[in-house]
């Protein structure tokens, strides 16, 4: 897959496409990676990119030519996604980071200032937001678009299975994970997972994604098809937490 990044500050991205995981996956050629600069398109003698809003109020807002200029620069291929990070867009969830992890090119437009120009939505695919909070510009959610898709991409994790077990893989939250040494500072780790009972560890694995998605985000549960276990599982969870309450 290819991500072409439209941004004003392209010195924002090195550090973090050039690390880790991302880093080995952009050397290695399982992912491509490049940034376009928005500025270099726009046409008046001091380069600007953005001008005051129509009817008024405070800010900037960025110009409709600079930004499509630069979209149109990125050649149309089969495959390809075009996405503007905006708060009206859709929320980013897991299913989304799945579907586009299928794309051959995404090609990612950061805003800045207050906004960008209504015009622009009609040259791209789809908006997206990653959350209902403000950020001062598009950069920081494309590197989050960029990590959450990367990972789903054939050879960027050392174990292709890790990535089912994650958080929302399955539209729940991962189960509690525990590490050497056995007891830290009077913490022992469940002695489930050290007898050595795969069976009696995948039960409890799913026991707990299932009890800490009902008590953090029970709003998940209503996307997730749940076999009878899973139910009695989470009527088990209920009895337990009632009864934890009625001890306090």
């Amino acid at each position: 897959m290819n991500v072409t990044v439209l941004t004003l500050f392209p010195e924002f991205f090195p550090s973090a496409v050039g690390a880790s995981l991302l880093g080995k996956a952009v050397e290695s050629g399982v992912l491509g990676f490049r940034t376009v600069q928005i500025r270099d398109f726009a046409t008046d003698k001091h380069r600007r990119v953005d001008d005051a809003p129509f009817g008024g109020g405070s800010g900037m807002v960025m110009k409709p030519e600079p930004l499509v200029a630069a979209l149109e620069s990125v050649p149309r291929i089969d495959g390809q996604v075009r996405i503007l990070f905006s708060p009206r867009g859709d929320r980013l969830t897991q299913p989304i980071v799945r579907e586009l992890a299928g794309a051959s090119e995404l090609v990612l437009v950061c805003g800045r200032y207050e906004g960008v120009d209504q015009r622009v939505s009609r040259y791209v695919d789809r908006e997206l937001s990653v959350g209902d909070f403000v950020l001062s510009g598009g950069e920081p959610a494309a590197i989050v678009l960029i990590d959450a898709v990367a990972r789903l991409l054939p050879g960027f994790m050392g174990n292709e299975a890790s990535t089912a077990e994650e958080s929302f893989s399955e539209g729940l939250l991962e189960y509690p994970q525990y590490t050497r040494p056995v007891e830290f500072r009077g913490d022992v780790v469940p002695e489930v997972l050290l007898s050595g009972n795969h069976a009696h560890i995948r039960r409890w694995r799913r026991a707990q994604s299932l009890k800490a998605t009902a008590r953090r985000r029970p709003e998940l549960l209503h996307g997730v098809a749940l076999s009878p276990e899973d139910q009695y599982l989470l009527d088990e969870a209920g009895r337990e937490a009632a009864g934890e309450s009625q001890a306090e």
